[in-house]
């Protein structure tokens, strides 16, 4: 293959021919390496490029495939990192100019999984400043740019994650997600990406922006590349106090087997609020695709959706206040200006605003889990856009006002912790993404990862 063809390759793809020895990961990883020189001062999707380490650890695998040795399910696939994953001997930012020489002595838990598994790891890709933003907008590391238009903003907070996949510089990515911070991203870029269930990828070694609401997940340019990136960092990791003890399924079993026969809920438009009519008829193609795969469609009444959102908003920053208490009152003015005013929102939640968005989040839990359940909506999956517009111009934009808006559709899956994943669905009139979002039962990410690989397939990808 020549290198423009290898940097089209995703996970799936590129961990397939690696084992059939039809691409040499040192090829691979090289020809990520020229695109991320290439690309990077337009489209600026990295903090940190580990060329060295990744030219190292792609000729170490390479050398264990020749050997006969099996390096694991990614070996020699060049995977990116969002930077606010630990990394051992590389620094780790979070975007913030407080942790710009941050360097920590191990790897974060999914990290050390992505190793063990045989992954190159290429680098730790911008974000928005502390994972507290949907702009990507960085005031210490500059803004990322959507490689579907500079102009246009990723969207965050995990835009370097998604700006990277889309433009060609890695075959897979991790994000994390506090109120979209995957989805959002995965939807103005126009690449895939999920939120798992709360508790099903250990958050050990992230630095956090809410301990209650805090997601870490896949991103990749097919849900098969999803699909294989969760099979390897799922499961109990007993020293993260949030991840829970539930078996994992094996996420590429049934991948292909469709859709047919299954009941998937169609969010109504009353409960949606305003969308951009390009996204609203993008949403409507790809639930008639569903359709024509065999699903039966139902209108799904969801009144709590924005109650939700707001709440999941409130916690975040709330959470997010109090894990930088003492830097909001020793150095306010090192934090970007949206991010500051958005911790001294939080810190100003009394302790009653809080127990009262705990109270209503065991109350929507219960509420949208039903959707799902036998002698309640029995739904399969739910479907819903996953963000109200397409990708907005980065200048002159307001990075607070943004967040209520981009997060309106995606922060009720965080508040509620349900499985949830984008996948592009088409494009504007302006070759701009639009994104759908199905969402599942908790632990039921094997199922909205088929029905997002039944969409793909009804729709030629």
């Amino acid at each position: 293959m020549i290198p423009g063809e290898l940097n089209s390759l995703g996970v799936a793809e590129a961990a397939r021919r690696i084992r059939a020895g039809e691409v040499s990961p040192v090829a691979l990883t090289a020809a990520c390496l020229e695109r991320i020189a290439a690309l990077d001062a337009q489209v600026n999707a990295f903090i940190t490029v580990m060329a060295d380490e990744a030219v190292y650890d792609a000729r170490r695998v390479e050398m264990e495939l020749e050997r006969g040795e099996n390096p694991g399910a990614l070996a020699g696939v060049p995977i990116a990192i969002k930077d606010l994953f630990d990394t051992a001997g590389v620094r780790t930012t979070a975007g913030s100019r407080f942790y710009a020489d941050r360097t920590p002595d191990h790897d974060a838990v999914v990290v050390q999984r992505l190793r063990d598994a045989g992954a190159v790891i290429l680098g730790k890709l911008n974000m928005h400043e502390w994972a507290l933003g949907v702009t990507n907008d960085n005031p210490h590391y500059g803004a990322c740019h959507n490689p579907s238009a500079l102009d246009r903003i990723t969207g965050g907070s995990s835009g370097g994650s998604a700006a990277a996949l889309a433009a060609g510089m890695c075959c897979g990515s991790l994000g994390s997600d506090t109120g979209g911070s995957i989805r959002i991203p995965a939807s103005l870029c126009g690449i895939v990406g999920l939120k798992p269930t709360y508790g099903r990828v250990s958050t050990r070694g992230v630095v956090p922006l809410s301990w209650s609401l805090d997601h870490v997940g896949p991103m990749g340019r097919t849900v098969s590349d999803v699909a294989q990136l969760l099979q390897v960092i799922a499961g109990r990791d007993a020293a993260d106090a949030g991840s829970a003890n539930v078996p994992t399924d094996d996420y590429l079993g049934d991948l292909d087997d469709g859709v047919s026969g299954w009941r998937i809920g169609v969010v109504g438009d009353t409960w949606l609020g305003e969308l951009e009519a390009e996204v609203q008829s993008g949403v409507r193609r790809a639930i008639d695709a569903l359709a024509s795969a065999g699903a039966w469609i139902e209108e799904l009444d969801a009144p709590d959706l924005p109650d939700g959102a707001r709440l999941n908003g409130l916690m975040t920053t709330a959470d997010a206040a109090a894990f930088h208490r003492d830097r909001i009152e020793q150095s306010p003015g090192e934090f970007g200006a949206d991010v500051l005013a958005r911790l001294r929102r939080g810190a100003a939640y009394g302790a009653a605003d809080y127990a009262d968005a705990r109270r209503r989040q065991t109350v929507l839990r219960r509420t949208f889990e039903s959707w799902f359940a036998e002698h309640g909506g029995a739904l399969d999956v739910v479907v819903l856009p996953t963000t109200p517009c397409v990708a907005p111009r980065i200048a002159g934009l307001d990075a607070v006002a943004m967040a209520p808006i981009l997060t309106r559709l995606t922060a009720p899956f965080n508040f509620t912790g349900l499985p949830a994943l984008s996948v592009p669905c088409g494009v504007t009139s302006e070759r701009l993404p639009i994104g759908l979002q199905l969402v599942g039962a908790p632990w039921a990410e094997r199922r909205v990862l088929r029905a997002g690989r039944a969409y793909e397939r009804a729709t030629g990808g």
